[in-house]
């Protein structure tokens, strides 16, 4: 794949407020928390490690993380100021040389597919691309070595919520369809159950 390693940096910082909770505290239909099912996607789709991006109820999110080798979190203290802020803390922890594979908690649907296509071959330092579903930016994102400091700088600088994918435009990311492979949709509610008969 590459001789530069491919970290996950999956954001679960927010207080999910739509969702009436964290997202980093949720778990799907049978029980199985989200943050599991990111961090499989991501490892099994060619990260060689994830580092998970806490915030809101950290302590307890913590406690949710799947007993895997390669998976360590990293709490954003200033998680509340928004995405960009969590996004800087998930940089923040990567070495130099690391190419980062940022994704959502609220995507407990991606399929391993999806994260595989993304990762590719990395070829090289400059590599800048991410998800698209029919013409749809989504995630994941592959952000090189060489783009890091300035995402960073954009995200830190600007603390709108949509920062970085405003960079990564201007950037001229490259587009990965996955259109075939998913939906791209995140999870910003809770499904709601039909009343019974």
């Amino acid at each position: 794949m590459s001789a530069l390693p491919v970290v996950g940096v999956l954001l679960a910082a927010g207080a999910g407020t739509r969702m009436g909770m964290p997202k980093a505290l949720v778990r799907d239909a049978v029980g199985v928390p989200w943050l599991h099912l990111a961090v499989t996607a991501l490892l099994d789709g060619g990260c060689d490690e994830v580092v998970v991006v806490l915030g809101a109820e950290a302590g307890t999110a913590r406690g949710l993380l799947p007993d895997r080798a390669g998976v360590r979190s990293v709490v954003a203290a200033t998680w509340s100021a928004g995405p960009g802020a969590s996004l800087a803390a998930g940089l923040g922890a990567l070495g130099d040389d690391t190419v980062a594979c940022i994704s959502l908690v609220d995507l407990p649907t991606m399929p391993v597919a999806v994260v595989r296509r993304v990762v590719g071959t990395v070829d090289g330092p400059g590599v800048l691309r991410r998800a698209v579903f029919d013409g749809r930016p989504g995630h994941p994102v592959l952000v090189g070595p060489a783009h890091r400091a300035a995402l960073l700088a954009a995200v830190t600088r600007d603390r709108a919520d949509r920062a970085a994918g405003a960079w990564l435009r201007r950037a001229g990311v490259t587009p990965v369809d996955c259109a075939d492979l998913w939906d791209g949709r995140d999870r910003d509610r809770p499904v709601e159950t039909p009343p019974s008969p």
